[in-house]
């Protein structure tokens, strides 16, 4: 494992602890009898216009603002994988990315046998991701009976798992593109692109630009945290003669990680992981189907589809298992795939507007990644055994 790929996991193992704190505390502080302050306090507005009609509230900036930070260090970290990574070539990208894609569509395709009705159909991609920091977080807790090879999997397989969520949110879950602010987001990321090229270093210029990025984003309708995304893959990624010890990406993603693992997504899971039990009708056949097709997604969809599709790809001869790696291993890193926390709260923000069902939708998230993580810590012994 290399030392970048050793750094991120660390911190990534430490946030989720972090992470998990914080949804507790979200639950908890939901259903206490100081729930209106719960709510009060992210639906606060505070006195900042965006130009759209749009309110600015906390809750806001912290999915549409700080959540751009979250998917910077994700493009960044996209973008040192694919060159020098897990996903440098087709031979070592092949088996993670058809794991992934497997895992992504086994739940997908679960829920809509689910919950096929036109209202609950649209959250069909919520038990599709991986929560990177969880799932890593997880695997941590089985200490030195990991092989290496098992962690480099599970990070690259939840890395290309990333790509296929971005790609599910600008395509689906985007509104009615206006064309004037794709076009001022286009233009601002040209204008990124050049300056990389000329040898710009100056951190001031890419934030400028990725400002200018965002409220085009905004205004064209798609979602404006996917600036850090398009960021993630325009600063330049090559040590110049001003910073021989490491390229801006790199420095960048070292510096941000942190804050980002152990700040903003506690933040984002504090804000967002708090489901008033109260407020779900039990009673009504239609919240209870969203619950159960979400939890089923990730707890048994992922396992499966990431198994199955691993399996294939090795019978086909399409790729082969890492050394050190086994079918044993591979079940395993299917349980914890189904740790779909961050991202899945994030597309079930963008899929339902409606107060009940955006409540079951994330109560499902929660029942389906704990029972992955609780599944993936109770059959982790057995299926990893210790290593003399």
């Amino acid at each position: 494992m290399t030392g970048s790929l050793a750094r991120f996991v660390h911190v990534e193992a430490a946030g989720g602890l972090v992470l998990l704190a914080a949804a507790v505390v979200a639950l908890v502080w939901a259903n206490s009898p100081w729930s209106d302050a719960y709510r009060r306090l992210w639906h606060f507005a505070l006195p900042v216009s965006i130009g759209t009609g749009k309110t600015a509230t906390v809750g806001f900036w912290i999915d549409d603002g700080l959540m751009t930070l979250f998917f910077l260090v994700v493009g960044l970290e996209l973008h040192r994988e694919i060159r020098e990574g897990a996903l440098a070539n087709a031979r070592l990208a092949a088996l993670p990315a058809i794991a992934a894609a497997g895992g992504m569509l086994a739940p997908a395709l679960l829920y809509l046998a689910v919950d096929h009705g036109l209202v609950l159909r649209r959250g069909w991609a919520v038990p599709a991701p991986t929560d990177i920091a969880f799932a890593v977080g997880v695997l941590a807790l089985l200490g030195p009976r990991v092989p290496r090879a098992l962690r480099a999997l599970l990070l690259a397989l939840a890395i290309i798992d990333d790509i296929g969520a971005i790609l599910v949110i600008a395509l689906f879950y985007s509104r009615r593109i206006a064309v004037m602010g794709l076009m001022v987001a286009a233009a601002a990321a040209v204008a990124v692109l050049l300056l990389g090229r000329l040898g710009a270093r100056w951190r001031i210029v890419y934030a400028a630009a990725g400002v200018v990025i965002w409220i085009g984003l905004l205004r064209a309708g798609v979602h404006p945290a996917l600036t850090g995304v398009i960021l993630g893959f325009l600063i330049p990624a090559s040590p110049s003669a001003e910073a021989p010890a490491g390229s801006a990406a790199s420095r960048l993603e070292q510096a941000l990680h942190p804050w980002v693992a152990y700040g903003i997504m506690p933040l984002f899971a504090l804000a967002n992981a708090g489901v008033n039990l109260h407020g779900i009708a039990w009673e009504s056949a239609l919240e209870l189907k969203l619950v159960a097709g979400v939890a089923l997604g990730l707890a048994c969809g992922k396992p499966i589809g990431i198994l199955l599709a691993t399996l294939a790809a090795v019978k086909l001869r399409l790729s082969e298992l890492p050394r050190g790696v086994t079918v044993r291993g591979i079940v395993l890193i299917g349980c914890l795939g189904g740790i779909g926390f961050t991202m899945s709260i994030f597309i079930a923000e963008l899929a339902f507007t409606e107060p009940a069902l955006l409540a079951a939708a994330k109560l499902g998230t929660l029942i389906g990644s704990g029972c992955a993580a609780l599944i993936g810590l109770l059959l982790g012994p057995w299926l990893l055994p210790r290593r003399g």
